[in-house]
């Protein structure tokens, strides 16, 4: 039997507001939960129990902080037979993680740090992809992450870069709609063309999220702030063009009491539902 999928906007855990979820403030307000598994795996105690129970209430979606799939390190053994256990209890249709480096010579950096666009680093991402899906036994999405500068020299776009990696790979793509809106603000290039230019076919999820300026020189991918309209907008071009998906909020600095976390999740969520029947209608 395949895991359900969940579609409309869902909430990303977070020890904040844990006990009023558990509580049953959000039930039948969110369409689903996102847990990072490094939250949960080495531990003992409440938190495991309450995911556990929240896990018998809402579909759970996980997504990855360390696997450090654009790193040159072997993969933890440790780390990912944990993470197999883990998926394997909530069994989530796929696990996801960052198109990034954390680490190097088994130092963690506790950073998504970017990697060249280059054709070599494409086909190594990609074996070590279909590596992660083969040891997770499920399958795996990538995400595009907010960057700030390049390391190394580049031949290719960051789009076509990402569109390598997934045909290579053969995975999904975690489309971060505010991340690709804090690039093209940054690094000088349309937004939309950028979504154009990736396979939105690939499309398993989207993430969303605020940002704040920086300097007033940069903008810097925070999750603590609101969503601004420029992201919603780039969420309705996106869910316009793929249909109904998984679309999660995100918060992690910052974090307001849930009540308005659930204001701003009903507020996408209208968005969301705005865009799916463009969609819908397009497709009749």
């Amino acid at each position: 039997m395949q895991p359900q999928v969940p579609t409309g906007v869902g909430l990303g855990l977070r020890g904040a507001f844990l006990r009023d979820i558990v509580r049953g403030d959000a039930d039948d307000k969110i369409a689903f939960l996102e847990v990072a598994p490094e939250n949960y795996m080495h531990r003992g105690g409440r938190s495991p129990k309450r995911l556990a129970t929240l896990a018998e209430r809402f579909p759970i979606i996980t997504h990855g902080l360390m696997m450090s799939i654009g790193g040159t390190d072997p993969f933890d053994e440790a780390y990912m037979a944990e993470l197999k256990v883990f998926l394997d209890r909530y069994d989530p249709a796929w696990h996801s993680d960052h198109i990034c480096w954390s680490g190097m010579d088994g130092a963690v950096l506790h950073d998504l740090l970017p990697i060249p666009f280059t054709t070599q680093t494409a086909k190594r991402v990609a074996a070590r992809i279909r590596e992660a899906a083969d040891r997770l036994e499920r399958p795996m999405a990538i995400e595009n992450i907010s960057w700030y500068l390049q390391l190394g020299k580049s031949t290719l776009d960051e789009a076509g870069f990402i569109t390598e990696v997934l045909e290579r790979a053969d995975c999904g793509l975690l489309l971060d709609v505010n991340n690709v809106f804090v690039n093209a603000s940054n690094h000088g290039f349309d937004a939309r063309a950028w979504i154009d230019a990736v396979p939105l076919d690939r499309v398993v999820q989207l993430h969303i999220a605020g940002h704040e300026p920086w300097d007033d020189t940069l903008l810097v991918d925070t999750h603590g702030a609101d969503v601004r309209d420029e992201v919603r907008d780039l969420l309705s071009y996106v869910i316009e063009r793929t249909g109904a998906k998984p679309v999660l909020l995100e918060r992690d600095s910052n974090i307001p009491p849930l009540s308005e976390l659930l204001a701003e999740a009903a507020s996408l969520q209208a968005v969301y539902d705005a865009a799916l029947a463009k969609h819908q209608e397009a497709s009749a």
